[in-house]
């Protein structure tokens, strides 16, 4: 089916469409739900479903063999079609800025597991997990990429649900306590750069300096640090190692967090954590189904390694 089937304009047809995003979740030579079952939830009658199915069947979306008392079951099922045919578009996802190899890394991986999964996929780059979580909230955006702490914490108070956690070392290699040189930590009114775009820099910088109460916060970005260590106008911070490495004019020199820092916190700092708003709950069930995680943590190794050109 080339273009679109008018079809799937009718009740029937849109019927077929919502029924499409359900069968994605259902692999091969699997039993379907019964008919009644559908049409439940779908909240139609049983001929719809029925005729729906057809539909899906024409297509070439789906096959499907009745198996007397055994019910029916899906034979085959094209996933491309099935999501074409769903209504759900292409999936647009907004990531960090691909300044360092790992973010290269995870967007080709990305973008290889989508496509291996049938599903049409586009990334958009945004610096701060907020700007991107803001997207994702204000519809412009469906899935988010973001730190998995950070992930917690917009599960927590907004509406949203993880997608998918790739695991440590996913999303940063680790961070580090950066000092400007001449500087000195035990120094009164140490100046500690905080980026406000950064909800993980930021927590991670008040708890690497907790119990402090001579800290002055200077508000930056990666993109400013090194001027600020040039012209003395900040001393110290806590910063993402992928964004510092390979970086000159920098000075100074990287020390470890310290217990500080919890274990488990660096943990989930470190993993890449993959969010979509709750409304499109049916379709985040589908991506989780369809995508292979192991493909995008392999081939950002590949990256980091040097063994694959980023593509993406």
């Amino acid at each position: 089916m080339n273009g679109f089937d008018e079809r799937f304009l009718t009740r029937n047809g849109l019927a077929a469409r919502q029924l499409a995003v359900l069968l994605l979740n259902h692999e091969p030579d699997t039993r379907l739900p019964r008919v009644r079952d559908f049409a439940e939830e779908l909240g139609c009658g049983n001929g719809t479903v029925q005729a729906a199915l057809r539909l899906l069947e024409e297509s070439g979306a789906i096959e499907t063999a009745a198996r007397g008392h055994l019910g029916t079951f899906l034979v085959r099922s094209e996933r491309s079609t099935l999501w074409r045919l769903s209504g759900l578009g292409t999936l647009l996802a907004a990531m960090p800025l691909p300044y360092s190899r790992r973010y290269e890394g995870l967007a080709t991986g990305l973008r290889t597991a989508f496509e291996e999964a049938g599903t049409p996929f586009a990334i958009t780059f945004m610096r701060g997990a907020g700007a991107r979580t803001t997207a994702l909230l204000e519809g412009k955006v469906d899935l988010v990429v973001l730190s998995r702490f950070a992930a917690d914490r917009l599960i927590e108070e907004h509406p949203v649900e993880l997608v998918a956690d790739l695991g440590p070392a996913t999303y940063v290699g680790a961070h580090g306590l950066l000092l400007r040189e001449g500087a000195s930590l035990d120094a009164p009114g140490l100046r500690v750069a905080v980026d406000p775009t950064s909800e993980d820099q930021r927590m991670l910088a008040e708890r690497a300096f907790a119990g402090r109460t001579d800290i002055e916060w200077v508000e930056s970005s990666y993109m400013q640090l090194r001027d600020l260590f040039a012209q003395k106008l900040a001393d110290a911070t806590v910063w993402n190692l992928d964004e510092v490495q390979g970086r000159t004019g920098m000075g100074g020199e990287v020390l470890p967090l310290g217990e500080e820092v919890t274990r488990d916190l660096s943990l989930r700092n470190s993993s890449a954590a993959i969010i979509g708003r709750t409304e499109g709950a049916k379709a985040l069930s589908a991506v989780r189904d369809a995508v292979d995680l192991s493909t995008v943590t392999s081939l950002q190794a590949e990256v980091l390694r040097g063994e694959r050109v980023p593509s993406y």
